[in-house]
């Protein structure tokens, strides 16, 4: 139990599967993956909204693999939008490659950091030691 992260979700607001109104991470190694776009390894953008937010959510699992951590110790995610992108569009693309890790999540739309991106997203995630 000391190396995963826990939900918090006060009784009297929304309950979601996709995301938990808070996390409790345990003390020790974090990793912080910065903000991920949907390139591939070549560093081609793909295209559209479904298929960019699957690959940046790819390149955090990269990241938090090669870190020796997991979606399941994900405290928080933060997911950057280009204005004007349905938040609930990014949102259905996400189950095929994050599945059912709860975490708490913030998303807000922002002008893109690179021309024809749609979505960019980063993580907060506890190391579990050992």
């Amino acid at each position: 139990m000391a190396s995963q992260v826990v939900p918090v979700d006060p009784p009297h607001m929304r309950h979601s599967p996709a995301f938990a109104q808070g996390m409790i991470a345990p003390a020790g190694p974090t990793l912080y993956v910065g903000g991920q776009n949907g390139v591939d390894g070549d560093g081609t953008l793909l295209d559209g909204l479904g298929p960019q937010t699957e690959q940046a959510l790819r390149n955090v699992l990269a990241v938090l693999a090669h870190a020796g951590t997991g979606p399941e110790h994900v405290a928080k995610l933060t997911v950057y939008l280009a204005a004007g992108v349905d938040p609930g569009a990014a949102y259905a693309a996400t189950a095929a490659v994050w599945g059912g890790h709860r975490t708490a999540v913030t998303v807000l739309a922002v002008p893109p950091a690179r021309e024809g991106a749609l979505v960019e997203i980063e993580a907060v995630a506890a190391v579990p030691e050992g």
